[in-house]
């Protein structure tokens, strides 16, 4: 019997499609990954989220397993050449949650340009203040986009009608991929040369107002934005990460903050997302991130929404279930 192993919560739909397709299921969104080394062997399928991480030594306890199936983007937590050596497919649905990160991206932007959050918890203790919340328009700003993949292209589209100008750049598309590519959320032409432009770093340091990082975690881009990175921005910048906590080195962050290199922050994903596994040392430094008013945070919401976890069982049980 095909065994499948649940360890996040998902979609109803995915279990029922599963279940109709002759899987049995064990649903235990609550299991851990030590849980989950002790009882691998018994599964021909597993569909994780972020918690549970398949590497080598999962994999080499994974007898049985046929496939693992990533909620989302990230495919950091999986060792994806050794599960080819072990004949495991390996699937990820970015398909599905990339409108959310996009409207989640551009949703923190307009609150932290607006001073949304500060003039909110003012008004709820009495104070009004019109001049101190006086905000900024997006309209003729620029905004680099870097990694265009789902979430890139996806957060491209939200920026249409907003008289911004819109720089791309990723490393491994070819060049004129964003003058041909559909749009990874409605699958119809998006006509990008009216506002979005390939670009190159030295266009982005020397124009860009705004930088959004789309970027899967790896080794290349591991602490991308750092010091040497910020010092090459022409322009104060406002920084947007809703792709991986890594890939924002911390401690360079607050330092361009703290000078006023970096005007503002809107922070979806970090370096530690356990606060409860803080040391004394990233104690502090959180403490010191979250004294900054210009900065926006979120515990790693941006693809989190009712909408998202049906498509991305959508997208899963499509790739799984009916592979072309």
């Amino acid at each position: 019997m095909k065994k499948l192993l649940v360890t996040d919560p998902v979609h109803d739909l995915l279990l029922e499609r599963f279940t109709a397709a002759g899987y049995c299921i064990d649903y235990l969104p609550e299991i851990t990954d030590a849980e989950v080394r002790k009882i691998i062997i018994s599964y021909t399928g597993i569909i994780i989220n972020s918690k549970v991480k398949i590497d080598k030594e999962m994999l080499d306890k994974a007898v049985n397993l046929q496939f693992v199936a990533r909620l989302g983007s990230g495919m950091e937590i999986v060792d994806k050449a050794y599960a080819a050596l072990k004949n495991v497919a390996v699937y990820s649905s970015p398909e599905g949650n990339c409108n959310a990160v996009a409207e989640h991206a551009l949703g923190m932007l307009l609150a932290l340009y607006n001073n949304l959050l500060r003039a909110d918890q003012q008004l709820r203790r009495f104070d009004w203040q019109r001049e101190a919340n006086r905000g900024y328009e997006l309209a003729g700003k620029t905004i680099a986009i870097i990694g265009y993949g789902h979430t890139g292209s996806a957060f491209a589209q939200k920026l249409q009608g907003l008289d911004m100008n819109v720089l791309v750049y990723d490393k491994y598309l070819p060049k004129g991929y964003t003058e041909t590519k559909l749009n990874s959320v409605t699958k119809a032409p998006f006509n990008q040369k009216t506002f979005v432009k390939e670009s190159d770093y030295e266009t982005i340091f020397k124009e860009a107002d705004i930088l959004s990082l789309h970027l899967p975690l790896s080794q290349e881009t591991h602490y991308f934005a750092n010091d040497a990175l910020f010092s090459q921005f022409h322009k104060k910048i406002t920084l947007i990460n809703t792709s991986r906590g890594n890939v924002v080195k911390l401690t360079s962050l607050i330092k361009n903050l703290q000078s006023g290199k970096v005007v503002g922050a809107c922070l979806d994903v970090f370096e530690n997302e356990t606060p409860n596994t803080f040391s004394d040392n990233e104690k502090r430094l959180y403490e010191n991130l979250y004294l900054f008013d210009n900065v926006l945070l979120t515990p790693h919401i941006a693809g989190w929404t009712h909408e998202a976890k049906h498509r991305m069982a959508e997208v899963l049980c499509s790739k799984v279930l009916e592979p072309k």
